[in-house]
């Protein structure tokens, strides 16, 4: 009787009928799934900002001011800017804030004094753009 001689070789019959089913199912599932969508405003269909809304202005040179209807502009820190606010929204709960950034400045200003103030519950916050001239 002879010995057997073993075989160093890999089957790779089974990995290929895997992928093959793999690929048919990535194939009638991708059509499926919904992608998203960001809806950006164009300055032409912006809407028009609340008449009394706080105003936060972030300066060219990265300053916070604060505009409240009724007061002046007044200067104000990043870490005062949600104290101020809460305390003007439990007077008026439907009291908007709106994000006025200048030009330029970085849209990463503007995220950061919208992330502040979203971490601190401030509710009703918006972003104003100026239309454009036709």
């Amino acid at each position: 009787m002879r010995p057997r001689r073993l075989k160093n070789e890999i089957n790779v019959v089974p990995y290929i009928d895997v992928m093959l089913v793999l690929l048919v199912i990535f194939m009638v599932t991708a059509p499926m799934m919904t992608t998203a969508s960001i809806d950006v405003p164009s300055v032409g269909k912006a809407a028009q900002p609340p008449a009394d809304a706080l105003q936060v202005n972030i300066r060219a040179d990265g300053k916070l001011t604060l505009l409240a209807p009724g007061a002046g502009e007044r200067p104000v820190t990043s870490s005062q800017l949600p104290g101020e606010i809460r305390a003007a929204q439990e007077s008026n709960p439907e009291l908007a804030v709106v994000i006025v950034g200048d030009r330029s400045v970085k849209y990463e200003a503007v995220l950061k004094v919208m992330d502040e103030l979203q971490r601190k519950e401030v509710k009703r916050i918006g972003l104003l753009v100026q239309l454009a001239d036709k």
